[in-house]
């Protein structure tokens, strides 16, 4: 059984790599590892040394604490499902690279946040 704070490090890691757009493998390559090991950090099925989350904060250019940000309320209690993770997970999930990018012209609209995209 997975430690609950294993599995909301994975779920934040998951979260700032598909909102930098980057794929598993994206990160596993700057790691040296294979995909199949993200997809273990992301369910929280293996746990993630500080050194790696080091490693992984520089990579996705976050702080280390990002990780971390939210902990005590998803181990208090069961968290509420976050809009905004669902909304990413979605957007990845869409496969036409058109409709994606309408999506998000409409999301940076509706914000008037504008999303930096990468090259």
């Amino acid at each position: 059984m997975s430690h609950p704070v294993d599995v909301h490090v994975g779920r934040k890691l998951k979260q700032i790599r598909t909102m930098r757009r980057l794929s598993q493998t994206d990160v596993a390559r700057e790691l040296d590892l294979s995909f199949q090991q993200i997809q273990k950090y992301e369910i929280g099925s293996n746990r993630i040394a500080a050194s790696r989350l080091y490693e992984l904060s520089r990579i996705l250019d976050v702080p280390t604490s990002y990780f971390f940000e939210g902990l005590d309320a998803a181990t208090n209690a069961t968290s509420p499902r976050d809009p905004g993770l669902e909304i990413v997970t979605a957007l990845a999930a869409i496969r036409d690279d058109t409709v994606k990018s309408r999506i998000v012209t409409f999301i940076e609209d509706v914000s008037g946040v504008t999303v930096a995209r990468q090259s």
